[in-house]
Formats: structure tokens, C-alpha cells, sequence
């Protein structure tokens, strides 16, 4: 059985903010209703605060825009204005978003902080790279420009320029070889040990 699965734009989901700021695409998510971890893709069109959501970690990626600037809690203020900056924040956390220049497209990553751990990079894809098995983890894997081919002992898939896909290896599975040009944002998933 194949531990890799393609996600093509066209399985995306966009919805519209309720305060009418911008727009969500729902691009993976761990579980249907209660989940470990859910990817998304925000296009910020107005200044306001961002959704709350308790008990999750987030993180955030500058992808296109002039940039925003996160007043979080009391903490100084964080200004990303170039492609690919991120900011970490508790999704409890009181945040406001001012746009720096016009609207911005920005990577959104959520993890449940009692059940998964998210590590976050945002690299280019020039020849290969190697994504290793781990068991507990999941990898997701965006072509955010580009192509690029995954490569396992079962399956190849290829990513343009918007898919995804996601590496279940909690149940084990074969290395991942990712092969071309462009630039990918990689999150790995690890399960938090129960205490």
C-alpha cells in the first residue's frame, strides 16, 4: 500500500472569511473534524484580527504580497515582507494583522499542540533532496513553484506548480526521492508522546 497521496489544486477548498477580510483554501487536513494538523493557503485583503483557536500551534509564511505586520499579544511587532518569512504563534493568541502595501497570499500551518509537532521550511528544489522515513510522521509537501517528481519503492507522482502531497510514515514506508526545479514548503508532522 502507497504512503504517498497527491493533492491536486483542484481538491483545494475556498471559503471566505466571516469578517470579510479575505479568503481561506483548505489545502490538507490530518482528520475531517478534529484535527492533528491542517494546511491552508490565506489571502489577507484587509487589516483585522486574526480567528482564535485554542490549544493550536500556528505558523505563518510571507508566499506573495508587499507583506503584513502581527501585533501578537504584547510581544513587539513582526513585520514579514519578504517571501518565505515566518512567524510562530499560539493560536490562542490575540493578533492583529495590518497589510504593509496591498493584499498578501500567506502558507498557514495549524498542529494541535497535544497530539503533533509541525517543523516548517520553505527551500528550493535544484536537482534532488531526500525525505527519510520516520515512524510516527507525516510529511506535506507543496510545489510552490515549479515541478517536481517524489519518487518511493511504489509510487511516482509529479507536482506542478500548486499541488501537494502528503507522506503518511506513521505505520513505517520507503524513503521519498524529490527530484526538478523550483520551490517547495515542507512541513513534518511528529506525534507528541502521551504523558
Amino acid at each position: 500500500m502507497s504512503n504517498l497521496h497527491r493533492i491536486p489544486p483542484s481538491a483545494y477548498r475556498r471559503t471566505r472569511w466571516k469578517n470579510d477580510g479575505g479568503w481561506t483554501t483548505e489545502i490538507a487536513r490530518s482528520d475531517e473534524d478534529d484535527f492533528r494538523w491542517r494546511i491552508s493557503i490565506a489571502e489577507i485583503e484587509s487589516d483585522g484580527p486574526f480567528s482564535s483557536f485554542p490549544g493550536i500551534e500556528r505558523d505563518l509564511l510571507l508566499l506573495e504580497g508587499n507583506g503584513i505586520e502581527l501585533d501578537i499579544d504584547d510581544a513587539t511587532t513582526r513585520r514579514l515582507v519578504q517571501r518565505f518569512e515566518r512567524v510562530h504563534f499560539a493560536g490562542e493568541a490575540k493578533v492583529d494583522c495590518r497589510l504593509v502595501a496591498g493584499p498578501t497570499r500567506d502558507f498557514n500551518v495549524m498542529a494541535r499542540r497535544d497530539a503533533v509537532r509541525a517543523d516548517v521550511i520553505a527551500r528550493p528544489l535544484v536537482g534532488s533532496m531526500v525525505i527519510f522515513p520516520e515512524r510516527g510522521a507525516e510529511w506535506f509537501v507543496h510545489a510552490f513553484a515549479g515541478t517536481a517528481t517524489a519518487r518511493s519503492a511504489a509510487d511516482t507522482l509529479v507536482l506542478e506548480t500548486g499541488a501537494s502531497l502528503v507522506a503518511d510514515f506513521r505505520e513505517g514506508g520507503n524513503r521519498i526521492v524529490l527530484e526538478g526545479g523550483g520551490e517547495l514548503v515542507l512541513v513534518k508532522f511528529v506525534a507528541v508522546a502521551a504523558t
